[in-house]
């Protein structure tokens, strides 16, 4: 086991169903406890849905497997009521830097812009981010983790999802009136179903080694290119939580994964790179290859699939746990919609639309990211290296280096929940785009934009003083909290308190107003998930009114 980190064993309680001799029934199940299935669970748990999440072991991840967590996925976690935590146990990062042999070729900053909560990334071994959900989810009344819960059947129909469940104590039956299967690249659910997953197999193997050691690194991602500590091939490092430094050794596909792994084979790749003198103890060591596919839908009825059951990637890019945690922000609002009686269940194509869309996207970098790490031929690697060579005095050059796209949530900008622009704007807050931070106060002592939105529609209507509204369209906020789908106002202002019924969200640094193009008047109708769903130089309740339709498919 590690040095660092004493696992958890969860107990296993015996089902009322076996205790009982009974079936059992929830409107939701979701199946595998893993980064995306708690944060889906978590979501809809918060929003009184009775949830029940089954896993078929008894602890969190081995090994640190997932590390990086981007800027999007910690504000959905915000939502969670669970980033903060993590951030503070984390390694916060921006900037990343690549090497080509010995000098360094490019860089970057993931958050150039001041006035934002969160950072680019964290690093954050896996088991610590699976932990502080599990902690979360035990909070949630009606949210129920069952451990050593094998999922073994699935029948799916019209109306529900039938699932027989085995246990130490003997199977079960439960049935579901939705089914969200988060139980992995290998989903034995996907499978049962006999549903297709589309994709290619690197031919590459890459070796992990966590490694403990004291070490006044930076906090920053390094990537190499043939450096002289592995020459001809790459190397990428990450600081982790408890000094704890993740590298990965690219090794060919013709390395034998067992030898590779073995210690007195690692050791001397490492003190290659850190130097003989450099004291480290092994905290975990394992091989992996990569893969980029995809399922053809995310939906299938009842059944709906998320995170690396739908989709994998490879692993440059941090693209696995960061898109799966935002499948889960994309899916439970509308699932929630739908369960309500208030929209439509081709709410929940939506759903597959825009994550394909997302997915595809993060398939399309991770590919190319891969491709540049790995070259396939001689003269792709003759181009690549040039590219490199060429980078530390060239910014044409600089544009192609690839050591990884990083994860950025995607702009669902062909969305057909959007409603399209009939003013114009500046800016990338364009419909379908993911809402752009900034600080902001009010009564109640939030201090970040994205802190004061989700989980429901909102109107942000801008004025300089918001003592200043007047009474039109003060009357005009309020009634949109009494449409089909309700709609929360929010004025948005420089000073001043708005007419009692609105909420005031004042713009500390004029950061708002900034990034959203905001004049007197201006309005953005905003999603449960911090997407823009439209906005307006004026406002006309009847076109929110639309655009909310439009939005939950009613229209």
């Amino acid at each position: 086991m590690l040095s660092t980190f004493q696992y958890p064993k969860f107990d296993y309680v015996r089902p009322p169903e076996i205790a009982e001799g009974r079936d059992g029934h929830c409107p939701v199940v979701i199946v595998g406890a893993g980064p995306v299935g708690l944060s889906a669970a978590i979501d809809l748990a918060q929003q009184g849905l009775r949830v029940l999440l089954l896993d078929n072991d008894d602890t969190v991840s081995i090994g640190s497997r997932g590390v990086c967590y981007a800027k999007r996925t910690l504000e959905v976690l915000d939502r969670l009521g669970c980033a903060e935590e993590m951030v503070q146990k984390g390694v916060s990062w921006n900037v990343g830097r690549t090497f080509f042999r010995e000098e360094e070729v490019f860089n970057f900053n993931l958050c150039p812009e001041p006035d934002h909560h969160r950072p680019g990334m964290i690093n954050l071994q896996q088991y610590y981010l699976e932990d502080d959900l599990i902690k979360r989810a035990r909070l949630l009344p009606n949210l129920e983790i069952r451990f050593r819960n094998n999922v073994i059947g699935v029948t799916p129909d019209a109306e529900q999802a039938t699932l027989r469940v085995e246990t130490p104590d003997g199977a079960y039956t439960l049935s579901a009136d939705w089914l969200i299967v988060a139980d992995g690249a290998r989903s034995p659910i996907r499978t049962m179903l006999g549903l297709d997953i589309d994709g290619k197999i690197f031919m590459d193997r890459f070796l992990i080694a966590d490694v403990v050691m004291k070490a006044d690194f930076p906090t920053e991602r390094w990537f190499w290119f043939d450096p002289p500590f592995h020459r001809n091939q790459s190397v990428l490092l990450h600081r982790q939580a408890d000094n704890v430094f993740r590298i990965d050794f690219q090794l060919g596909w013709n390395a034998d994964p067992e030898e590779e792994k073995k210690p007195e084979n690692v050791i001397p790749r490492i003190k290659a790179m850190l130097g003989d003198d450099r004291e480290f103890e092994l905290e975990w060591v394992s091989v992996y290859t990569f893969q980029c596919r995809r399922m053809n839908r995310f939906n299938h009825g009842r059944v709906l699939f998320v995170g690396d059951a739908a989709h994998q990637v490879s692993p440059f890019g941090a693209r696995g746990a960061n898109s799966g945690i935002q499948d889960t922000d994309n899916l439970v609002w509308k699932l929630k919609l739908v369960m309500d009686g208030k929209a439509p269940a081709t709410l929940l194509d939506t759903y597959s639309d825009e994550r394909c869309y997302a997915a595809d996207e993060n398939i399309m970098n991770s590919t190319r990211s891969t491709d540049f790490i790995t070259p396939k031929s001689a003269v792709s690697k003759t181009f690549r290296n040039a590219v490199l060579g060429l980078a530390e005095q060239f910014p044409f050059a600089r544009a192609l280096v690839n050591s990884g796209r990083l994860s950025v949530p995607s702009f669902l900008a062909d969305s057909r929940l959007n409603t399209a622009d009939s003013d114009v704007f500046a800016g990338n807050m364009i419909p379908g785009a993911p809402m752009d931070d900034a600080p902001i106060a009010t009564a109640d002592g939030t201090q970040w934009l994205l802190g004061a939105v989700g989980n429901r529609f909102q109107l942000l209507h801008y004025v300089p003083d918001a003592g200043a509204l007047d009474a039109a369209s003060a009357q005009a906020l309020r009634g949109l909290i009494d449409a089909p789908i309700a709609v929360e106002a929010i004025v948005v202002a420089e000073r001043g308190t708005a007419p009692a019924g609105l909420t005031t969200l004042i713009d500390a640094k004029g950061r708002v107003r900034e990034r959203y193009d905001l004049r007197e008047g201006t309005s953005y109708l905003v999603r449960p998930d911090q997407h823009v769903a439209a906005r307006w130089r004026a406002l006309d309740l009847a076109q929110v009114r639309a655009a909310v339709a439009r939005a939950t498919c009613n229209a």
